[in-house]
């Protein structure tokens, strides 16, 4: 890869950051088209919130990725915000017109596209299970595109019932105590399920928010889990387990990820490259943890 004065930079900020999957994701796809860019990972505590973006337009950088902690707090730094960012409450991308930033939040449109058809969604039982910010932005998604009515069920009460009230003008809402009778009900006669929580996350690759998946689940219910890593979490194997469909999700990340690429780059993002070499990576590196367990056994 050829670098130099012409070659426009794209980036992800977040605290940590050197976990993230965006800058394998971007960067094949820089080349995959044969475009001059390079994608970057900068580590931003907090406290350099402000002045990472005042860099952000001092030197030009054409967009950026913005992951935690830093979703909230960046929208203040913004220009311009989006509708989908202003609704979500968050920003998880920046685009850099001309000096002017403008703050977006692709994750909605990410999850939907995922999904490969909102039939999924209308006119269904849907079931979301968290209420932090990827649940907040998958929800508003889900709204869009009119469910019979949407069930979120999260471990926190408060944090369940704030989101609920600010969801409640767009559409049909509810919200269950995870384990209660209602929760077991709205399980057994959703369509659409969706896990979008930590749990299952690597390396705690053995928990799962539903224990017992082969009684409670619908067998024609499509089963989403946004976790990607591990590709295929617990709960998704208990749901395959029962005969569900099931959805992991690598394909929300990388359809956020296209969002913010096109919007950079003015061009057709390459979703299917992308997707092939992030799961070749993630598939690579749980079977070098596999390895090393056996090793270690050993």
């Amino acid at each position: 890869m050829r670098i130099d004065g012409s070659t426009k930079v794209a980036g992800v900020i977040g605290y940590p950051i050197g976990h993230s999957l965006s800058p394998l994701m971007h960067n094949t796809a820089f080349r995959e088209l044969g475009l001059d860019f390079v994608y970057v990972p900068f580590p931003v505590h907090p406290q350099d919130l402000a002045q990472a973006i005042r860099g952000m337009r001092a030197l030009g950088i054409v967009g950026l990725n913005v992951t935690v902690p830093h979703k909230v707090a960046v929208m203040e730094y913004c220009d311009e915000l989006t509708e989908d960012a202003q609704r979500i409450g968050a920003v998880n991308t920046i685009i850099n017109r001309d000096g002017v930033l403008i703050g977006d939040n692709t994750d909605a449109r990410g999850f939907v596209t995922s999904l490969g058809s909102p039939a999924y969604i209308t006119g269904q039982e849907v079931l979301l299970l968290g209420a932090g910010g990827a649940a907040r932005a998958i929800a508003f998604a889900l709204l869009q595109h009119k469910p019979k009515r949407l069930t979120i069920a999260n471990r926190s009460k408060e944090r369940g019932i704030q989101l609920v009230k600010s969801l409640a003008p767009f559409g049909p809402v509810e919200l269950v105590e995870l384990g209660d009778e209602l929760f077991i009900q709205r399980l057994a006669s959703s369509g659409l399920i969706i896990h979008a929580t930590s749990c299952g996350m690597y390396p705690a690759c053995d928990e799962s928010i539903i224990t017992d998946a082969t009684t409670l689940l619908p067998k024609d219910a499509l089963v989403c889990d946004i976790v990607y890593n591990p590709l295929k979490t617990k709960l998704l194997a208990l749901a395959e387990a029962a005969g569900c469909q099931i959805l992991d999700g690598l394909g929300m990340l990388v359809h956020q990820g296209a969002i913010a690429f096109e919007a950079w780059t003015g061009r057709p993002a390459p979703v299917a490259h992308m997707e092939e070499v992030l799961r070749a990576h993630l598939m690579s590196r749980a079977a070098g943890e596999v390895s090393k367990e056996s090793k270690a056994e050993e």
